[in-house]
């Protein structure tokens, strides 16, 4: 007899239970997985061991690898953070998603998620899970429509704001609608309480009040984004191994420029592998807290991160190959900019120590959590279902077709299709011209073949048209 997969039972489920009457009390689905996202901050393709990484390890992520499955062709939803953040928790590209760039809203806070707009947290509260977001939001200011606590979760700790979150030792955090103050920052005078080390310990915390499940836990870490700094101990460890320096000269207490600069670090390279050292210990420690409480064989883990390497703040991705092969940084629509590592594990149903290059982005996340929490997926999303792919059916198709546009620097934007990716620079100017490279013989995007392959390039660019929904921020006029 032929054994259904996981997603097929699970998706049966799902439809047994929607058919019970008002007045049946439901069955208890204990079978249903947690569901943790965690989603690094500008960490690039090739910051992890288990990628490639050299020059420091990465243990505890690199448990998630050999758990589960490495994919080596995802993608985040764009550049920057707020609109790959959208992609993720709608399911639409960038193309289609209602938040497209970083737009600012002072004193604090971006440009807010319409209400309209139903979230990945919304479509799994309503199946009764518990649903949490910890780390950086950036998808509306506190007290809009796009709010966390206003978009599905059931409780919200972090920064609200992605400026605020250019500081690792600020004046305040969220949780859900009431700021909690850092009074041990002095009002960010000083550097006592680190974070994401008080976000962390929230984490965990939810994690043990809520074993019983099934939980959404969405973990925006905000490591290893600019600022660069990380505590003295982290430091201490890394301090002169990475000669020569890299310096860079902001804001210095008792001065504070806050969120509108970054502070000082004559350690760059130092800072950034200790930063990636606590980012791999707080994913350690959050496997260690699922196996201690048993709740590892039930528990869908992912971890990515939300676009290429950054530059900011004393980084240095060359010093560090950050990128892997890749070519671009944060910000750019080649593959450095927005191809990123991802990581699956979740033991009986994704094989252990396995790899795919099945192409994928942000927005499958919600079709594919969606499933196995055997919730049917909305029909008008970009995203596909993933679970054949993870669970090992080396058959499944990926995207055929995957955008992305950039309304900063000019207007940019990229279309892959198959191994053939259009890009183009300055759109808004006209003074871009098209670039196409066949990603399958060139990942490093070095040999420009427009000028040889033209009917090919011209199929590419006919499609966007039909992928972009225009917008006042980014309008595709001279296309």
């Amino acid at each position: 007899m032929t054994q259904l997969p996981t997603y097929v039972l699970l998706s049966l489920l799902s439809l047994l239970v929607s058919c019970q009457t008002a007045e049946t009390e439901l069955p208890t689905v204990d079978s249903r997985p947690n569901i943790i996202y965690i989603l690094a901050d500008d960490l690039g393709y090739g910051d992890l061991s288990c990628y490639g990484q050299t020059n420091f390890n990465t243990p505890n992520i690199d448990r998630l690898a050999a758990r589960g499955m490495l994919l080596r062709q995802h993608y985040s939803g764009a550049p920057v953070c707020a609109p790959a953040r959208s992609v993720l928790m709608t399911g639409q590209h960038i193309g289609h998603t209602p938040v497209r760039g970083n737009a600012e809203v002072l004193p604090e806070g971006q440009e807010p998620m319409p209400a309209s707009a139903k979230l990945l947290p919304e479509y799994l509260q309503a199946a009764g899970y518990q649903t949490a977001g910890f780390g950086k939001w950036g998808l509306g200011y506190p007290g809009s429509e796009g709010a966390p606590e206003n978009q599905g979760f059931d409780y919200f700790f972090g920064y609200n704001c992605q400026r605020e979150a250019h500081l690792y030792y600020p004046t305040h955090l969220w949780r859900n609608d009431e700021m909690v103050a850092l009074l041990d920052n002095h009002g960010g005078y000083q550097r006592n309480t680190y974070a994401p080390d008080l976000i962390q310990e929230e984490v965990l915390d939810y994690i043990r009040k809520q074993q019983q499940g099934p939980f959404f836990l969405y973990y925006a870490h905000t490591v290893p984004h600019a600022e660069m700094q990380a505590p003295e101990h982290y430091m201490e460890k890394y301090r002169g191994q990475y000669l020569p320096e890299k310096t860079f000269e902001g804001w210095n207490p008792p001065e504070y420029r806050g969120k509108f600069g970054y502070s000082s670090q004559p350690e760059g390279h130092a800072a950034f592998a200790a930063m990636i050292n606590l980012l791999d210990d707080h994913v350690g420690q959050l496997l260690d807290v699922l196996d201690e409480l048993d709740l590892t064989d039930n528990t869908l883990v992912v971890f990515t991160s939300d676009n290429g390497p950054h530059l900011e703040g004393g980084a240095d991705p060359d010093y560090f190959d950050s990128n892997g092969p890749l070519r671009g940084y944060k910000r750019d629509l080649y593959e450095g900019g927005i191809r990123v590592p991802f990581l699956a594990a979740w033991p009986g149903h994704i094989p252990a120590a396995s790899e795919s290059s099945v192409v994928s982005g942000f927005q499958d996340m919600l079709p594919t959590f969606l499933t196995s929490a055997g919730v049917k997926p909305p029909t008008d999303i970009d995203g596909i279902n993933l679970l054949p792919a993870l669970e090992g059916d080396s058959s499944f198709q990926g995207h055929d077709v995957l955008y992305w546009e950039f309304s900063e620097r000019g207007g940019r934007v990229a279309v892959r299709q198959g191994d053939w990716k259009a890009i183009r620079y300055q759109l808004q100017t006209g003074e871009g011209e098209w670039e196409l490279y066949n990603l399958a013989e060139d990942i490093g995007e070095t040999t420009d073949l427009a000028a040889t392959e033209l009917e090919r390039l011209n199929e590419l660019v006919n499609l966007i048209p039909e992928l972009h929904l225009d917008s006042p921020r980014f309008p595709l006029e001279g296309l």
